[in-house]
């Protein structure tokens, strides 16, 4: 679990906005940014064994439209690359007085989604346990190979 993996990004731009120079060197800082986020995810995907799941827990960031997005700087992984078209679920807590939940499906406004039939329910509990037992029972993970 990468929690919060927004901070990975926060923290390269804090810890080297001020040396950049301005200009050019603020633009290559953006580019060098989205070009270590976006190979993470990368690795992540392609270099790790199947039976293997990182769970990337990120702010999220609501624009001017109401739209819902993973919080990041720059454009680039925003405009760009997209980051949540990079993953095949993207789920979002939500809080409604003192539940908490998860939405499995977006209402068009923010990046929820699964896959087909893996979850029932729009709503499922605030529950990571149940979350990742869902998943690998999906994917078939926990069957031992024959």
């Amino acid at each position: 679990m990468i929690d919060d993996a927004g901070y990975l990004i926060t923290n390269h731009f804090m810890n080297k906005h001020s040396g950049t120079g301005g200009g050019n060197g603020v633009f290559n800082l953006y580019n060098e940014i989205g070009d270590h986020f976006w190979g993470l995810i990368e690795f992540v995907k392609n270099k790790l064994k199947d039976d293997k799941i990182v769970y990337f827990i990120m702010h999220e960031d609501k624009n001017d439209f109401g739209d819902i997005k993973p919080k990041t700087i720059g454009k680039l992984l925003d405009e760009k690359v997209c980051i949540e078209g990079m993953f095949t679920i993207a789920l979002r807590c939500m809080t409604d007085n003192s539940k908490h939940y998860f939405k499995t499906q977006s209402d068009g406004s923010d990046i929820c989604k699964t896959p087909l039939e893996m979850f029932t329910d729009k709503e499922i509990d605030n529950d990571l346990k149940i979350v990742d037992t869902t998943i690998r029972e999906y994917y078939e993970l926990n069957k031992e190979e024959k």
